[in-house]
């Protein structure tokens, strides 16, 4: 189906049906993206992943229902849904040459829930996260710092208006302009200047600052 209708703009370089053989496919056929089934007979696709390079986009191919793929959306990587619509797979195939941020995926809006999975790059391999592991994010220029349990940091071209519209609100709290928090990995709350606390978080040495003015909304 790929060659067939975007003939000037894909060339296939194999096929494979388990995980080792992709990826040799992957390395030997220098390719630029993989069609990866989820589900492949007696395996899951998502083991290749950390076998090839992080610079080989993945599109994911699945028969999940919606639910399960939400897991997908909000990632720079995208998804197909069996059984695959040509139209759906040609807006896939045009996604390839856009800027990869890292979570800027075919977002439909739906708030996630604690057990969704984002799909980040973690020191140079890509991985699934729980959103429940996720500890807190902060503001970095034009980027925001994801960390995580276990002290792993993500970096995304993400503003924390658009994670906050995202995440779900019974667990995490923007407490700065700069800074959202996983309320579940607080260990204490200290005042400090000017009306203002601090927030020590498990595992993380530095406090996060907790503004007088969303302090006040996190009270009400």
């Amino acid at each position: 189906m790929l060659e067939e209708s975007h003939a000037s703009a894909v060339r296939v370089v194999g096929e494979a049906e388990s995980v080792r053989t992709a990826a040799e496919l992957v390395r030997t056929g220098d390719a630029d993206v993989v069609f990866l089934d989820v589900q492949l007979a007696g395996e899951s696709g998502l083991e290749l992943l950390p076998l090839i390079d992080p610079s080989v986009a993945v599109v994911f191919v699945t028969a999940f229902d919606q639910y399960a793929v939400r897991a997908f959306e909000v990632n720079a990587l995208d998804y197909l849904l069996k059984p695959v619509a040509p139209a759906r797979l040609a807006r896939a195939i045009e996604r390839l040459g856009a800027p990869n941020d890292g979570l800027s995926g075919p977002a439909t809006g739906a708030k996630l829930d604690h057990q969704d999975r984002l799909f980040l790059r973690l020191d140079d391999r890509m991985g699934f996260v729980k959103v429940a592991d996720i500890v807190s994010i902060g503001a970095d220029g034009d980027y925001s710092v994801v960390r995580l349990a276990g002290g792993r940091t993500h970096r995304a071209r993400k503003s924390l208006r658009e994670w906050a519209a995202r995440l779900p609100e019974n667990g995490f709290a923007r407490v700065h302009r700069s800074a959202i928090v996983n309320l579940a990995f607080v260990d204490r709350v200290e005042e400090w200047s000017h009306f203002s606390y601090r927030l020590y978080l498990r595992g993380v040495a530095e406090p996060v600052t907790m503004s007088r003015r969303y302090a006040g909304r996190l009270k009400r």
